[in-house]
C-alpha cells in the first residue's frame, strides 16, 4: 500500500513539474500545425450543412464536396440542395464564398490561431473523448472579421486544436444580435481535420437560426511521415 501510494505521489510530483506553460503549450502548437503544414499536401471531403430557423419553421439542406489544396486554399462543388429556397440561394453560396476567400494565402495568416492574431490564457485542463487537453482563452489582437473570441481546446498529446468555442471579434452585420458556435475536430489517422460545426445566430428580424455542418469521407494527400496536426 506504501509503495502503490508512494508512486502516486511521484506521478503528480512529475506532472506538476513537466506541466508546461502557457508559452511552451503556444509554441508546440505551432511546431506541430508547422509539421502538419509540411506534411499534409491538401485533401478532399464530404460536407453536409443543415439550417434551421425556428420562428418561420424554415429548414434547408446542402451537400458539397470540399479540395483543399496543399496551400490551404480551398475549393467546392454543391452536390445537392433542398428546403428553404433563400437559403440555397443567398446564404449557403455566401457561407461557401466567405470560407474560401478567408482560406486563401493572403488571407489565411489573418484567421489562423497564432501569437500573431491571439493573446492566450490558461484556464486548466479536460478530458473530452478520453483525451486530456488544455483548455485556454483566446482574445484577438486585432477586431478583423476573421477572428473570434472564446475559447480553445488543445490535445495534451499531439497539441492540436480539438475544440473551438466562442463567438466573433467583430459583429458580421447590423441585423445580427450575437452569434456563438462550436468547432469540433476528431484524429483521422495521424491527423487532426474538422468533424462538425454548430452555430447559433440571433437576428433581429428572423430570430434564432442553427446551423449545423458535419464533415466526413476524408481522403487525405499526405507525406508518410506526418505527424498529425489541424487544418
Amino acid at each position: 500500500m506504501r509503495f502503490i501510494l508512494l508512486s502516486l505521489l511521484s506521478t503528480l510530483i512529475v506532472s506538476a513539474q513537466e506541466s508546461p506553460s502557457v508559452t511552451d503549450i503556444v509554441a508546440r502548437m505551432m511546431e506541430r500545425d508547422h509539421q502538419r503544414q509540411s506534411n499534409l499536401r491538401g485533401y478532399t471531403s464530404t460536407r453536409r450543412y443543415v439550417l434551421v430557423n425556428e420562428k418561420h419553421h424554415k429548414r434547408a439542406e446542402m451537400t458539397v464536396t470540399l479540395r483543399c489544396l496543399e496551400d490551404g486554399s480551398k475549393q467546392f462543388e454543391t452536390i445537392s440542395g433542398s428546403g428553404w429556397g433563400a437559403a440555397r440561394s443567398h446564404v449557403f453560396p455566401k457561407l461557401l464564398e466567405s470560407e474560401r476567400e478567408a482560406s486563401l494565402p493572403g488571407a489565411r495568416d489573418r484567421s489562423r490561431i497564432t501569437p500573431e492574431n491571439y493573446s492566450f490564457e490558461l484556464a486548466g485542463t479536460e478530458v473530452i473523448e478520453d483525451r486530456v487537453a488544455y483548455v485556454m482563452d483566446v482574445a484577438p489582437r486585432t477586431q478583423n472579421k476573421y477572428l473570434i473570441q472564446g475559447r480553445i481546446w488543445v490535445d495534451r498529446d499531439d497539441y492540436a486544436i480539438m475544440r473551438i468555442e466562442g463567438m466573433p471579434a467583430k459583429n458580421p452585420s447590423f441585423w445580427i444580435k450575437g452569434v456563438h458556435f462550436v468547432h469540433s475536430y476528431s484524429k483521422t489517422g495521424s491527423l487532426w481535420l474538422p468533424s462538425s460545426d454548430r452555430s447559433l445566430t440571433n437576428a433581429r428580424i428572423v430570430g434564432n437560426t442553427e446551423l449545423t455542418i458535419e464533415y466526413f469521407d476524408y481522403t487525405p494527400d499526405v507525406n508518410l511521415a506526418s505527424t498529425g496536426g489541424r487544418r
